[in-house]
């Protein structure tokens, strides 16, 4: 209780002019952590909206997810399936039905390099971007009151002594 009231006290007393404040972070540190609130918006919104443009099987963990997987199933590789269901209606003799099987491979294929895709940006990008949103910012900002408590603290001690 005694030192909550010292340090309230040496902060009032560096507010109002009349103790010395010590200054620890040089100029390029103060900039630093001007921007680091910035940083975290943007990356907090970078990170919602590439999640949000991810087209299929995010949120799932990885060990679930696969290029086959029936589960989540993307527009593309339900054009594929029905391609090739009426490639097999009408037949791999007729024209018709072998481009419908073509088509219906390749766009499984597409399909297939989007999932690969979408798993790639999700690891690469938003994964990190996620961490230092989450992680890294608020324990910068954490170190930050933490060291500013202990100023005030030294601060306060070198007045009374």
């Amino acid at each position: 209780m005694k030192k909550q009231f010292n340090r309230m006290r040496q902060l009032a007393n560096q507010t109002v002019g009349r103790a010395e404040k010590t200054e620890v972070l040089s100029e390029d540190l103060l900039q630093v952590e001007k921007r680091l609130e910035l940083v975290k918006q943007v990356s907090h919104s970078t990170h919602k909206k590439l999640t949000a443009c991810l087209q299929g099987q995010q949120g799932v963990d990885v060990d679930k997810r696969s290029v086959r997987s029936p589960s989540k199933k993307l527009p593309l590789t339900s054009l594929a399936q029905c391609l090739e269901e009426g490639a097999a209606v009408l037949g791999e003799d007729s024209l018709l039905g072998k481009m419908l099987m073509l088509c219906g491979e390749t766009e499984d294929r597409l399909a297939q390099e989007l999932i690969l895709f979408e798993l790639q940006i999700e690891r690469d990008v938003i994964e990190p971007l996620y961490v230092l949103a989450e992680v890294e910012i608020p324990n910068i900002q954490k170190q930050r009151k933490h060291l500013a408590k202990l100023v005030l603290d030294m601060d306060s001690a070198r007045t009374r002594w």
